[in-house]
């Protein structure tokens, strides 16, 4: 399995967060956009072979805590990582709240 996927926890409030855009951009400067479902996850954010070097998700955490009633602290969360296509397909959870976020390598 290839590609990429998300998927985003509101430690805050204690549920997924729905409505976080995302955008990815890829090694070579390409960018894919997507929206946390229901359920905080963008499964599909890039579904095709991964090109190894470094890609980079920023979350637009501040809108999504605006909008939550939150007073955000951090406007954006952006992630970098470094993609390997022999591992396939590359998880990268967020887990949220307005003065903190943390990420690891998911499954």
């Amino acid at each position: 399995m290839t590609g990429i996927s998300t998927h985003v926890l509101d430690a805050a409030l204690g549920r997924p967060a729905a409505g976080v855009e995302i955008t990815l951009t890829a090694p070579d400067g390409t960018t894919w956009s997507g929206t946390t479902d229901a359920d905080g996850r963008v499964g599909d954010l890039y579904t095709g072979a991964l090109a190894p070097g470094t890609w980079t998700a920023v979350f637009a955490t501040g809108a999504y805590h605006a909008a939550t009633g939150q007073e955000p602290f951090f406007p954006e969360v952006t992630i970098s990582f470094t993609a390997d296509p022999a591992r396939g397909h590359h998880h990268v959870p967020l887990l949220l709240s307005p003065f903190s976020y943390t990420t690891y390598r998911g499954s």
